[in-house]
């Protein structure tokens, strides 16, 4: 996964914490396909658990700040991701850094952050910089 400019929103704050959760992704994807250790792998996705809550509260600050008028399907967005993120964490849990696990984390949070990055986040920072 590569942060680009087309990923910006605008909004200094989200892009810095999208930039990190890339470079997380990025390092459990590395730590997966080296092989390296269940704890190391473990640390990374406790870390992104952690940050995705941060990060999505962050998002509905603003949100609700500027009160943006599709906060609901946003949110509802960032709950389902949640929801699959918690069945990623149950897999690893279950089978550790296995191909299929890897796999899964490409579909869930690669293909998911990169569609939600360019599509719904972008749209929100379009109408947050119409109102900072």
């Amino acid at each position: 996964m590569q942060w680009s400019n087309s990923l910006a929103t605008g909004v200094g704050e989200i892009d810095s914490q999208h930039k990190e959760l890339i470079e997380r992704v990025n390092k459990l994807l590395e730590a997966c396909n080296q092989g390296r250790g269940k704890e190391e792998v473990g640390g990374i996705i406790k870390f992104l658990e952690d940050y995705v809550v941060t990060h999505f509260g962050t998002e509905e600050r603003f949100m609700a700040r500027y009160a943006y008028p599709e906060a609901a399907a946003h949110k509802q967005q960032h709950a389902e991701f949640v929801k699959n993120f918690g069945e990623l964490k149950s897999q690893f849990a279950a089978d550790g850094p296995s191909l299929q696990f890897v796999m899964r984390v490409n579909r869930v949070v690669v293909d998911w952050l990169i569609n939600h990055i360019s599509k719904v986040d972008k749209a929100l920072g379009a109408y947050l910089k119409t109102r900072m």
